[in-house]
C-alpha cells in the first residue's frame, strides 16, 4: 500500500489543513500515526470542533498551546501528540489558527495536521462564509470529498445544503453526479476562497470500497484535476 505521505507528496516539514467532508479525522489519524511511526514529530489538532470519542485513542494529549508545554509533550511522545485546549462531554476544541501558525514556527514539529473544518459526518461540504478555519502558515490544504455522496440526493449527503444549492442552482432533492460533487468542491466561494496563497491545494476522494466507487471517484478526479488551483487529486 502506498503511504499517505507519498500519495500527498509531502515535504520534510508541513502544516497540513484538512477541510471538506468524507472522513477528515480518519485521514488525520492515519497520516499522523504513519508519520510518527517513521520517527517524525507530529502534532494533530483542530481549529474547529471534533467529536470527543474521535480523540480518545491517542496516547499523548497536550492541553495547552504554550510552546514549552507542546515541546515537552513532543519530547515524551512515542506517537503523535493530540493538542486539545477545551471542550465538553461531546466535543473537543483546539487552539485558534494563529496559535497553530506560531507552533509551526516554534515547536520543532516536523508535521502539524489540522482538522480545519466541520461537516457533521457528511461526505460533501459547501462551506459558509466563515468556514473553513485554515491557519495562514499552511503549506498544504487537502480538500476531502466522500464518494458516497454520488448517486444520492444533495440534501441527504451535504453539510450546508443551502450553500450547495446557491453554488450550483441544483434543487435539494437533486441526485448528485460525480461532476456535481466536483463543481461544489472547487466552487470559487468554497474552500478555495480561503486557501493561503503559498499553499498547495490537493483534493482527496475518500470512502472508496468497490469498483463502482473507483469509477465515480475517477470521474470526480477528472473534473477537479482540470482546475488550475488544484495541484493533485488522490483516491483514498
Amino acid at each position: 500500500m502506498i503511504s499517505l505521505r507519498n500519495q500527498l507528496d509531502l515535504d520534510a516539514r508541513e502544516l497540513l489543513a484538512l477541510v471538506g467532508g468524507g472522513g477528515k479525522s480518519t485521514v488525520m489519524f492515519r497520516l499522523g500515526n504513519e508519520l510518527a511511526a517513521t520517527g517524525k514529530r507530529v502534532i494533530m489538532t483542530t481549529t474547529t470542533k471534533m467529536g470527543r470519542e474521535q480523540a480518545e485513542d491517542v496516547a499523548a494529549v497536550c492541553g495547552s498551546a504554550d510552546t514549552d508545554r507542546v515541546v515537552k509533550a513532543l519530547d515524551g511522545a512515542v506517537g503523535p501528540v493530540m493538542l486539545l485546549t477545551g471542550g465538553d462531554d461531546h466535543k473537543v476544541t483546539g487552539p485558534p489558527p494563529e496559535a497553530v501558525d506560531r507552533l509551526f514556527t516554534e515547536s520543532g514539529a516536523d508535521y502539524i495536521i489540522v482538522e480545519a473544518d466541520g461537516s457533521w459526518r457528511r461526505p460533501l461540504k459547501a462551506p459558509a462564509p466563515h468556514e473553513p478555519v485554515i491557519p495562514l502558515a499552511s503549506t498544504t490544504v487537502l480538500i476531502l470529498v466522500g464518494v458516497r455522496a454520488v448517486g444520492r440526493p444533495l440534501e441527504d449527503v451535504t453539510h450546508r445544503v443551502e450553500q450547495a444549492v446557491r453554488f450550483t442552482g441544483l434543487s435539494p432533492d437533486h441526485v448528485l453526479s460525480p461532476e456535481d460533487c466536483a463543481r461544489i468542491l472547487v466552487h470559487p466561494e468554497g474552500a478555495l476562497r480561503v486557501c493561503p496563497p503559498q499553499s498547495r491545494v490537493l483534493v482527496a476522494v475518500t470512502q472508496i470500497e468497490d469498483e463502482a466507487d473507483v469509477v465515480a471517484a475517477q470521474a470526480i478526479s477528472a473534473v477537479v484535476s482540470q482546475h488550475p488551483g488544484i495541484a493533485k487529486c488522490v483516491l483514498i
